[in-house]
């Protein structure tokens, strides 16, 4: 039987303007979690060189890539709840600490498996470090027109990050020795260790509870084999093993969510599901992941494969759609400040997104700017969306479960981005399999990559065809993924207009 104790109640918080001491802090807190999401694309630059250093096997390389992801979403939840119990600020200085320690591990990593374990203990830290940034934000802003835009900002960060890390690695690679990209995280980390003690207030909950340890294992459980699977379909394809590893993930979403609903003590109160405009936060910043990382998939692709530029070529090209996101946020909380109905600027967002995946509908096999005008369209859309989402969903969850809330949050976008991989891949996939003709080699029709490695084989006239070929079906397919996110974006856009137009009411 549920205990009485394990409902969501929240007594009214006090209201005040922030001064200088909280903005301070606030540009301390963007630092590690621009790391944090920077960390996300970091290594796609620097793996050529580890590979030549370390000579990792091609699971050990897998495994450099993805499990600093895997950790990190697996913990988001039981780094939240947490946080919530033994103080966020405490939290974030161990995070900080943890991730520091392990970013100089991995610089100086003499063996694959050493480099793998500090990935883990990087997406340990990034756990800790992501859900309590923003239950601070949540206890340091409480006039709601100043956490709007502070919201604004950490969203702007957050996305802007994924971008930068890439081109970041880029950069020190073509100068440094590889393990540079790690040693850019120990400033921000000394930083925060050093001044977030005297600028971040400490908070928690007062009545936290027993921590319910079994759940830990439950929701690592629920979240990792699905995460997994679905990454692995849109270049596996529907291999019976991913089609296990995301049922028996769901399995053990269901005994998770049993578990919450009986104990008397859960890490995820159900309560707080049913708070104020919480769930439908949640599903639709769902929906905006799945469309940012279901169109990054293509595009960083198109760049590379379609118009035939270097990796370090296209990364820097692709900060171009960057540029905007920045000023998204503030001026999407400017416009609700100013009276605009909350849900009507979210469908506007997901409208926005609309018409970016609209625009990328239309590209051809040599149309470099409309391909970074619609990832520009989209990403602003997407932190407009973000921005509202976040602040809705925090403004509605109990003070004293703010890092609960926000690890929810961040655990829906990596279910998300999974997704989008999935669902929006699996799409380009099958329309680049329809297009490549019956007669091509079997390995070019299978994928892109594997089209130009066996053009490149070919004698001149007959690779060049094969390329053109290729380049023409994945456009094709890029085309038909567009289609399909711009009518999903749209039927996002009609439910977040009613469902949260009716939240103000």
């Amino acid at each position: 039987m549920t205990n009485p104790t394990s409902t969501t109640t929240s007594t009214p918080e006090p209201t005040s303007l922030a001064g200088r001491r909280e903005w301070t802090a606030l540009g301390v807190l963007m630092l590690p979690l621009l790391l944090v999401s920077m960390d996300v694309s970091v290594l796609y630059f620097a793996l050529p060189a580890i590979g030549a250093d370390l000579a990792p096997s091609g699971t050990q390389q897998l495994w450099i890539l993805d499990i600093y992801g895997f950790v990190l979403a697996g913990l988001l939840m039981t780094m939240g709840a947490l946080g919530d119990r033994i103080g966020r600020r405490r939290l974030l200085l161990f995070g900080a600490a943890a991730f520091g320690g392990a970013s100089l591990l991995a610089a100086y990593a003499d063996s694959a498996g050493t480099l793998i374990a500090a990935r883990a203990v990087l997406g340990i830290g990034g756990a800790t470090l992501m859900p309590s940034t923003m239950a601070l934000l949540r206890t340091m802003f409480t006039d709601p027109g100043q956490r709007a835009k502070a919201i604004g900002l950490w969203s702007g960060v957050m996305t802007g990050g994924i971008a930068l890390g890439s081109v970041m690695s880029g950069i020190l690679v073509e100068h440094f020795w590889w393990g540079s990209v790690f040693l850019v995280n120990l400033p921000a980390m000394a930083l925060l260790l050093l001044i977030g003690p005297f600028l971040l207030p400490e908070s928690r909950n007062p009545s936290p509870g027993r921590f319910d340890w079994l759940s830990v294992p439950l929701s690592m459980a629920a979240v990792l084999p699905v995460i997994y699977g679905v990454k692995e379909i849109p270049s596996e394809g529907w291999h019976p093993l991913y089609i296990v590893s995301v049922t028996v993930g769901l399995l053990f979403a269901a005994l998770f969510v049993h578990r919450q609903r009986t104990t008397g003590s859960p890490l995820i109160p159900p309560a707080l599901l049913k708070g104020r405009g919480f769930s439908p936060a949640l599903a639709l910043n769902l929906v905006a992941s799945l469309a940012m990382m279901g169109s990054a998939i293509f595009t960083t692709q198109y760049l590379q494969s379609v118009l035939g530029m270097s990796p370090l070529a296209a990364a820097l090209w692709s900060l171009l759609p960057s540029v905007f996101i920045g000023a998204a946020g503030p001026l999407t909380a400017q416009l609700v400040q100013r009276g605009a109905d909350r849900g009507y600027v979210v469908a506007g967002g997901f409208a926005a997104m609309a018409a970016g995946f609209v625009l990328l509908a239309l590209i051809g096999t040599d149309s470099l700017w409309l391909v970074l005008v619609g990832a520009g369209v989209l990403a602003c859309g997407m932190v407009a969306i973000m921005s509202q989402l976040t602040d809705l969903a925090m403004t509605g969850a109990p003070v004293e479960r703010a890092g609960t809330a926000s690890s929810l949050l961040e655990t829906a976008s990596e279910f998300g981005g999974a997704l989008g991989m999935a669902v929006l891949g699996s799409i380009g996939t099958a329309v680049y399999r329809h297009e490549m003709p019956a007669t091509a080699p079997a390995g070019a029709r299978e994928t892109l990559g594997g089209a130009l490695a066996t053009a490149s084989r070919l004698p001149g006239p007959a690779g060049e065809a094969l390329t053109r070929t290729a380049r023409e079906a994945f456009t094709s397919g890029m085309q038909g993924a567009a289609i399909a996110g711009a009518v999903l974006l749209t039927l996002a856009a009609v439910g977040a207009g009613v469902t949260l137009r009716k939240l103000g009411e």
